[in-house]
């Protein structure tokens, strides 16, 4: 049954809008990041594998948006550049001091765009 499931899930990403599948993304890098907001003792183990993902992630979208093919106008890509370097520098100061409230702007970014390339913002 779970084969049949990732067999899905597969073909699906491969037919999906790419607006829908990069707010799914932004969506799943909040939801866990979320979860560590949530659950936030310290500094919980699942702070860095959540940092990685969402920083992964927004290093694509920066790498798309910063080249001069990206069919996107030049204002809204540098607009995403620059949440895209915001959310870089979070990143390394979460990692060197992790401080639960920081991780509030990273979780409102990402379901703010998502809800954008949805068509709900």
């Amino acid at each position: 049954m779970q084969n049949a499931a990732q067999a899905y899930g597969a073909v699906a990403r491969q037919i999906a809008n790419p607006r829908e599948l990069e707010a799914d993304l932004l969506l799943r890098a909040a939801s866990q990041l979320q979860a560590v907001y949530d659950r936030w003792e310290g500094k919980p183990s699942e702070l860095d594998v959540a940092l990685r993902y969402n920083r992964k992630l927004w290093s694509i979208f920066l790498s798309a948006v910063t080249s001069p093919e990206h069919a996107l106008p030049a204002a809204i890509r540098q607009n995403v550049a620059n949440l895209g370097l915001f959310v870089m520098n979070q990143t390394v100061s979460l990692l060197k001091e992790p401080k639960r409230e920081q991780l509030r702007s990273l979780i409102n970014i990402n379901r703010e765009l998502a809800a954008g390339l949805l068509g709900r913002a």
